[in-house]
């Protein structure tokens, strides 16, 4: 009953987390950073990089979560989901590319 108690949090952490993962890709318009001021871009920067942060903060929660072993599937869930953190990540480095790209040639 106590390893019932302890685990609660866990898989709860898990329902959530997997919802929140959702399959649908984000994707961001590299032409509108052109159209922005520096302090724009600035701005837009720290929330990406605001962002990255907390996605990877996430995943290492995740990923470090001692899962137990009569919990069906718990491993397979958290694979996927620091699977998705870490494409969620790549995808705001890629931003972040795009950003200081143009941060560059304007400002």
């Amino acid at each position: 009953m106590k390893a019932i108690t302890k685990a609660a949090p866990l898989i709860c952490s898990f329902v959530f987390l997997g919802g929140c993962a959702s399959p649908f890709r984000a994707s961001f318009d590299a032409a509108k950073y052109d159209k922005m001021s520096c302090v724009e871009l600035n701005v837009a920067m720290g929330e990406v990089a605001k962002e990255m942060s907390a996605t990877a903060i996430t995943r290492g929660k995740v990923a470090q979560t001692n899962i137990p072993s009569w919990l069906w599937g718990g491993r397979r869930v958290a694979s996927t989901i620091t699977a998705r953190q870490s494409a969620k990540i790549e995808r705001l480095r890629q931003q972040e590319a795009a950003i200081a790209a143009v941060r560059r040639s304007k400002c």
